[in-house]
This record gives C-alpha cells, structure tokens and sequence, in this order.
C-alpha cells in the first residue's frame, strides 16, 4: 500500500510552520516533505520531527531568488557557482534531518532561450550535484512541471526526465513522478506508472487533485485506481500529498482514511 508524506508547504497551513509537524502526527502522518527548510536552524527541524515521530523524506535545494519568481537556477548558464554552493548547503540539511531526496529545480528559460545550452548546463550541474550526493547517501531527483503552473520551466515531460536521468548515468539520480504535473501535461498515469515505476528511476511520488490542486479525490483522478496501480508495481517509496486542502487539512482527509481503511 502507498505511503503518503504530508507536505507541510500546502498542507496544515491553518498553523505555524513549525506547529504543522505536530498536527500532521496527530492526523496519522508518518512522515513529511515541504518545499524549503533554509529558513529554520536544522535542529530545530530535526526536533520537531524526532518529537513527533517522523521521517523528512524531501525537500527542496535552494531556488535562486524564490521571493522574486526564480523557480531554480540548474538550468541556467552562469549560475554554476551559486548552483554548487546551494547543494552544499542542501546537502548539510539533508545530513542534519535524515532526509535521503533532494529535489533540484531546473528554473524558467526564455521563449527565445537555446534548448540545448540550457540542457548541457542542466546536465553538468545534475552531474556534479549527484556525485557530490552520492557520498552523504542522498539521491538528487528531477520533476516534470506544467507550464500552466509554472510557464517557462524547463522541464515539462517525464519522457525528457528519464532522458536526463539516463545521459547523466548516475545512480542517485532519479525522478519525482508528479501525477498532479503529469496529468495536465500528459495524462496517461496507468500507463506512464506501468511504464516508469519498474525502471528504477523513480525516486518519488507527488498527488494532488485535478485540475485545482485540492484534495486528490477532488476532479478528474480515480486515486484509488491510481494507488492500486502503484501497489501493484510494487513501488515501496512515498507518495507526497502535495496539495492546497479546500477547508481546513484534516478535514480534507476522508480520502486517505477511507483509502487506508480499506486496505488495512
């Protein structure tokens, strides 16, 4: 059965960030991902999770200039100093917390923008930033993003994840399967899960309702459907809730107590 992670960026917003850790305990969380941790001291995070008894299993490297629209800076020519000062730092977070994902974000290009410049850049960066992961026990991942969400990210299709993952050849390099991102860009999810899960190259899983992003029993997806699949691959990662809750987090969770309840 799928194990879900709350992701205490969209989910638990009605508390304090640090109070989200205790809230998501309290609901049946067994662990937690976000979007940032830079703006807290390590060990306070890593109190809160010990205190609560739960696992980090993702978080994002540094961004670039968030506040002002950066979405990330690994696919962006000139940016190769900041980029590798940004992965030494995710990588500390990631030593202090216990978290084993890391997830780096490519950034916006331009219309006019040369492909395969930013690609050469995105592909050394992803290089070095494994190989640096690799000796902390951390895989680096990569996700697809959609374009109505987010226009002019680099990274759109899984198809063009996989094929990063492959021509860099690393390991720890993996990538974070959205179905959320997927299913507006593509759609398809049976058959990209059946056709991407059992590679290897997964390292996470994200939900979300479509086409709002609320409660992923919200819209078009049959989740039950959708988790059954991922049951039936095997797949024995975590799945990160990674959406805005219409009113209120745990009452927004019938979903997954009616999910676990039938499969307990």
């Amino acid at each position: 059965m799928p194990r879900f992670a709350a992701n205490l960026s969209m989910m638990y917003t009605e508390h304090d960030f640090l109070d989200r850790f205790a809230a998501a305990a309290a609901d049946g969380f067994q662990a937690v991902e976000y979007l940032f941790p830079y703006a807290y001291d390590a060990t306070e995070l890593r109190r809160r999770l010990d205190d609560h008894g739960l696992k980090q299993v993702l978080f994002n490297a540094p961004p670039g200039d968030w506040e002002s629209g950066e979405r990330g800076i690994a696919a962006l020519p000139g940016r190769e100093a900041e980029f590798r000062s940004g992965i030494d730092r995710a990588l500390e977070y990631a030593r202090a917390l216990g978290c084993p994902r890391v997830h780096v974000m490519a950034g916006l290009v331009q219309p006019d923008a040369k492909p395969a410049e930013h690609r050469d850049t995105y592909l050394a960066n992803l290089a070095r930033a494994a190989e640096q992961a690799a000796a902390a026990g951390v895989d680096i991942l990569v996700e697809p993003i959609n374009g109505r969400d987010m226009p002019g990210y680099f990274l759109n299709r899984q198809a063009d994840a996989h094929a990063v993952v492959q021509d860099v050849g690393a390991s720890n390099l993996k990538v974070q399967l959205d179905l959320y991102h997927c299913q507006i860009v593509e759609g398809d999810l049976t058959a990209t899960l059946r056709r991407d899960l059992p590679t290897g190259r997964v390292g996470h899983l994200q939900i979300a309702g479509v086409p709002d992003r609320h409660e992923p029993d919200r819209g078009e997806l049959d989740v039950s459907h959708l988790f059954g699949v991922v049951d039936e691959l095997g797949y024995d990662g975590w799945m990160g809730c990674e959406y805005r809750p219409r009113a209120g987090t745990s009452e927004g969770l019938g979903w997954l107590n009616d999910y676990q309840g039938e499969n307990a």
